[in-house]
C-alpha cells in the first residue's frame, strides 16, 4: 500500500506563488510515476503535470506550462509542484497521484493512489 499525503495549499494573490509537496510511504517500485490533477467547483477533475520517477521525464497540461513546474526528490520519495503567475483561473483542489507501474501520466484512471487533496484559492 501506498500513501500521499499533500501539503502546501492555501490562499495567495493573483501573480503569487506556492509550492505543493506530495509525500510518497509506503512500497513503492519500479518504473512509476507521479501527478498532480486539479479540480474547480462544478468542473471535471483534470490533469495538471505529471513526473516518471526513473527517468525524470515530464508532462505538462497546456494550461500551466512554462507556468508551474514538477520536480521530485528521490530521497524523500516527494514530488512538488512550484506553481507560479497564478490566476484565479488556478483556483482548484489539487490530487497527487501515484500511478504504479507508470503508464499513460495523462490520464487519471492511470493512477492507482491519490492522496486527499489540498485547496488552492487565488484571489484577484
Amino acid at each position: 500500500q501506498v500513501q500521499l499525503v499533500e501539503s502546501g495549499g492555501g490562499l495567495v494573490q493573483a501573480g503569487g506563488s506556492l509550492r505543493l509537496s506530495c509525500a510518497a510511504s509506503g512500497r513503492t517500485f519500479g518504473n512509476y510515476a507521479m501527478g498532480w490533477f486539479r479540480q474547480a467547483p462544478g468542473k471535471e477533475r483534470e490533469f495538471v503535470a505529471a513526473i516518471r520517477w526513473n527517468s525524470g521525464n515530464v508532462e505538462y497540461a497546456d494550461s500551466v506550462k512554462g507556468q508551474f513546474t514538477i520536480s521530485r526528490d528521490n530521497a524523500k520519495n516527494t514530488v512538488y509542484l512550484q506553481m507560479n503567475s497564478l490566476k484565479p483561473e488556478d483556483t482548484a483542489f489539487y490530487y497527487c497521484a501515484l500511478d504504479m507501474p507508470a503508464t499513460t501520466m495523462r490520464r487519471s484512471t492511470s493512477y492507482n493512489y491519490w492522496g486527499h487533496g489540498t485547496q488552492v484559492t487565488v484571489s484577484s
